[in-house]
């Protein structure tokens, strides 16, 4: 289509609307299988805009293709029409009735930031899927979302009251109850909301077609069913079935995957928060065809959730950081976890309860443990299990867990039976199958690992799909229990309900969108499933030479394919974590982890460039990842962009060089070096505005001052002192001195230095060099890897378990835990692995020397004070806040809070750079600028990196500590 017609588009269009390349390729996949080039992307502002959209479809016979989250699995959001987003500004929450026990929101509200703000009302939105912290309510009604506690609440079909939509020709129309006499009163006007009343009672007053159905469809005894559109459920109401529920178009729109109209604004019921009193029974298995008969004794004491876990998604949790931390429940190696929550309303009940379902399942003699998980632990469960669509993906290789049969439903009591039938249809094909999710609602997520790219694989796509359909149906199930048919499924309903009833299906999208502008190709008149894949038969995998090892992943581009498209890394501010602080300032796709793995996924696949790093494409969508490394550990299938984005930077400087400002950021240690001869004037040169215009720092930047004496120096001047401190130094450590202690924080270091020996501990600085974060950083990784080399050997024959090397400045030390192993190969990284394991920030050293005892909350103060801790984004992805925590409360009345805040913002350079300055503000305004502000003047405010102390100092006019001048600062006198 010609450029001129979105120009002119543009023109009367408030929202944003794209089509160039690079973001038609961000929207080309969701998590799904599936990857095809839409022809526009287009983020509507409100529903005058998409009245545009749509008027513009029917005039250029194309279509729209409404998206959330797209977090789809079966390809839903995925076409060569527009792409109409609606998670940017269909955001708001619009009305809670708390007496009647309903909300009405936009399409693009979160579920669980929907119920965070119901959490004050006592009031819950039930239904919740694996993604509920990042999917959408819009996509949730699309795919008749359910999830693990569907048990209890259904699925969103029977919580969706009301939806405000726009039909095919652009007129607005509310869809919600009614009774039979307002039925007939829709029928006699002449428009096309008219239209479909008359078309869906001629269709369900109709007795063959409603035997048909009866006939074809699947069990109505089973909860999840998603096959087609639900006229099913819709002929059980009121005309069609006297006594029925009151007709209500919602039932049809539910799991029709926006094929049949835009909806702007959902009216959902609620539930009352759910009983506090839980208790999650994990029980461990030997087989699977075990575990399911225990389901359905587990059944019978009332379950809110029955969620598998099979061994498959366990050994991965094993090479996850975040997730190993969430498996600490399991015993040996177990071929599944049964989760069984059951919720009270009194721990007495519960107690019982769970005393009672172990009893009867040790009676069957189901399960050899049965770990009883309580409180907070529990929530770790539940992550673990969420988890797993993400984690399959880090088997390494071409071969992977597809979705291609993973949402297929039976009634509970057939499940045993069904997965033996199932995993005998797999060992036929010398195929093996992961299994997890939802036992409790016969429905398992089953995914067989094949590798698309070949020719084989694809075959075996389609095979296992031709021949589970068959199964499905000989059980009566459906194919599709929660994540709809979309573009996987969509061409086997003819089989699994019947040519009539399709046909039925066809007509009833033909009455709702005759010009098929909206989502074409899903549910009906779909495509072949094996066509249009991310990965296609002969697709090749060319291999990049790199400085930095992406051997574990097989090559970097495989590294970059890590990602599956589930998009973890669109969770809101309000759900925690680091993961992606840009996305969440922005809310833009392009600025998220998985599009920065999609893009370089794209770009290494397909380029033909000497250079394919020297890209504009990676470059737009790299520019704002500020190598946070929160999705080394957050990402579920570890993809780590930090890593991406360094390499692929190194490589472009191969063919461009470096610029000035880049080496000069780069090379901080070295000009400190050389300023720190005079410190007063550099200070003074560096904060003027014609220094920060000429270097592209941002004029609102406060720049770090030099000390007037390095670290180093006034070590060698103080050593023979001792410092002046009478302690026994029993016991030796070696410290770190980084490039930031010891020209900046240098008064931070002394106390460091100073807190340790009071303690006890004599304290060297060997001969070592810079960490190498700054060349890291801006991606000069020839720099940063002789540095690795030089401290790596200078340190393995020093540091030891007895002798660790400890540093303050977090993004410093843990170097050795990530990038020194990654830029080396062989015998030295066998060396970098080894020091890494005793290479220690200084608050997992004395929160390890508190844990044997090796110091006292005696010779600190018993003051009451209140620390806010701001934590720095490696110690959240590579260590941990803990022993932060534990170190600032040895003083026996410090209590210790943490700032719910993911990256300060900062990230050392990106914040101070001009054209990064105003997003890093935006960062810092999501929690921690709010949080510093709002305390009163005795809180003490902690944060360990020295990038977010600036920064917290320029947002807030507030001063941070580092955790070692708190504890420093809580000695007692000595004459106390």
């Amino acid at each position: 289509m010609s450029t001129t017609y979105f120009e002119q588009l543009v023109s009367t269009f408030k929202g944003e609307l794209y089509w160039d390349d690079t973001m038609r390729k961000l929207y080309a996949t969701d998590a799904s299988a599936y990857r095809e080039m839409p022809l526009a992307v287009a983020l509507p502002k409100d529903e005058a805009d998409i009245k545009l959209l749509i008027a513009f479809a029917n005039e250029h016979k194309t279509s729209l293709i409404p998206r959330t989250a797209g977090t789809s699995l079966a390809g839903q959001v995925v076409g060569n029409g527009i792409v109409v987003v609606v998670s940017k500004y269909f955001t708001d929450i619009l009305e809670v009735n708390q007496e009647e026990k309903w909300v009405r929101v936009h399409p693009g509200v979160i579920r669980d930031d929907l119920n965070r703000h119901l959490k004050q009302f006592g009031l819950y939105f039930g239904p919740e899927t694996s993604t509920a912290n990042r999917a959408m309510i819009g996509g949730m009604i699309g795919n008749n979302s359910c999830g693990s506690n569907s048990v209890v609440y259904g699925s969103t079909r029977e919580h969706l009251l009301e939806v405000e939509t726009l039909l095919s020709d652009g007129s607005e129309v509310t869809f919600g109850e009614m009774t039979t006499q307002q039925f007939e009163e829709k029928r006699t006007k002449n428009t096309l909301e008219s239209e479909l009343y008359k078309s869906i009672y001629e269709e369900l007053s109709n007795e063959e077609n409603s035997k048909e159905i009866d006939d074809q469809f699947p069990k109505s005894s089973i909860p999840r069913r998603n096959t087609g559109y639900a006229v099913d459920i819709v002929k059980q109401s009121e005309p069609f079935y006297n006594g029925g529920e009151v007709f209500n178009f919602c039932k049809l729109i539910a799991g029709s995957e926006g094929t049949l109209a835009f909806i702007t604004e959902a009216k959902l019921s609620l539930n009352v928060l759910p009983p506090k009193e839980k208790a999650l029974v994990c029980v461990h298995f030997e087989t699977i065809h075990e575990s399911l008969l225990a389901n359905l004794v587990a059944l019978e004491y009332n379950p809110s959730a029955c969620e598998l876990m099979d061994h498959y998604i366990l050994e991965c949790t094993k090479e996850n950081k975040q997730q190993l931390a969430n498996r600490f429940f399991v015993k040996g190696d177990p071929q599944a976890v049964l989760v069984i929550e059951l919720l009270r309303d009194s721990k007495e009940q519960l107690d019982s309860d769970v005393k009672a379902l172990i009893a009867a399942l040790k009676a069957e003699k189901y399960g050899y443990h049965y770990p009883v998980v309580t409180g907070p632990d529990t929530q770790k469960i539940w992550e673990l299990r969420k988890a797993g669509l993400g984690l399959l993906s880090n088997i390494p290789g071409d071969a992977k867990p597809v979705p291609v049969i993973e949402d297929t439903a039976v009634d509970v009591n057939d499940l045993p039976a069904y997965i033996q039938e199932f995993n005998a249809i797999l060992q036929k094909h010398d195929l093996f199958c992961v299994h997890y999710a939802h036992a409790g609602s016969g429905e398992l997520h089953l995914r067989p690992i094949i590798n698309l790219k070949t020719e084989e694989g694809n075959r075996l796509f389609k095979v296992i799909a031709d021949e589970i359909s068959v199964l499905v149906k000989k059980y009566k199930g459906s194919l599709s229990g929660e994540h709809g048919d979309g573009r996987l499924r969509g061409a086997y309903i003819p089989f699994m309900i019947g040519e009539k009833n399709y046909e039925l299906l066809k007509r009833v999208k033909q009455a709702w969108d005759s010009n098929n502008i909206f989502n074409p190709g899903k549910i009906v008149d779909s495509p072949a499933m094996n066509e249009s894949l991310r990965y296609m038969p002969g697709q090749d995998t060319p291999f990049h030479e790199t400085m930095m090892d992406f051997s574990g992943a097989q090559g970097i581009l495989r590294a970059a394919e890590l990602c599956n498209g589930s998009g973890d890394c669109r969770k809101s501010p309000l759900a925690g974590g680091t993961m992606c602080p840009s996305y969440m300032a922005t809310r833009n796709e392009k600025d998220t982890t998985r599009a920065r793995a999609n893009i370089l996924r794209e770009v290494l696949t397909n380029s033909t460039e000497v250079n394919v790093f020297d890209n504009s494409e990676i470059k737009e969508v790299m520019d704002l990842c500020l190598s946070c490394k929160g999705c080394k550990s957050e990402c579920p299938s570890n993809v780590d962009v930090a890593k991406l984005k360094a390499e692929a930077t190194y490589q472009v400087y191969q063919s461009n060089g470096v610029p000035l400002r880049t080496r000069m950021i780069a090379n901080f240690d070295r000009l400190n070096k050389l300023a720190s001869k005079m410190p007063a004037l550099n200070n003074w040169l560096t904060n003027t505005t014609a220094f920060k215009k000429v270097m592209g720092i941002a004029i609102e930047r406060n720049v770090p001052k030099l000390a007037s004496i390095t670290l180093l120096n006034w070590y060698k001047r103080q050593k023979p002192k001792n410092f002046d401190i009478e302690a026994a130094l029993d016991k030796k450590v070696y410290f770190f001195c980084d490039e930031f202690t010891n020209y900046n924080d240098v008064a931070i270091g002394q106390k460091a230095i100073l807190l340790l020996t009071k303690l006890g501990y004599e304290v060297i600085i060997p001969t070592h060099k810079e960490s190498g974060r700054t060349f890291l950083s801006k991606g000069l990784l020839k720099e940063a890897k002789a540095i690795a080399e030089y401290n790596i050997e200078a340190l393995i024959d020093v540091v030891s378990e007895e002798t660790p090397i400890i540093g303050i400045e977090p993004s410093a030390i843990l170097t050795f835990r990530d990038e020194y192993i990654d830029l080396t190969r062989g015998a030295l990284k066998d060396k970098a692995q080894a020091l890494s394991k005793n290479a220690l920030t200084i608050e997992e050293f004395l929160a390890k020397e508190i844990e044997n005892k090796h110091i006292s909350s005696d010779v600190f103060t018993d003051e009451k004070r209140l620390i806010k801790l701001h934590g720095h984004c490696h110690q959240k992805a590579l260590s941990s806040l803990v022993p932060s925590k534990k170190m600032l409360t040895l003083p026996k009345n410090y209590e210790v809070q943490l700032i719910p805040s993911g990256c300060c913002g900062m990230a050392g350079s990106f914040g101070y750079e001009k054209e990064h300055y105003e997003v890093s503000m935006q960062i810092g305004e999501l929690v921690l600028f709010p949080t510093v502000r709002a305390q009163p003047n005795e809180v003490i405010i902690a944060a360990p990196g020295t990038s977010c102390r600036h920064q917290i100092e320029d947002g807030t006019d507030k001063m941070a500590k580092h955790p070692v001048e708190v504890l420093f600062e809580a000695f007692k006198p000595m004459n106390s």
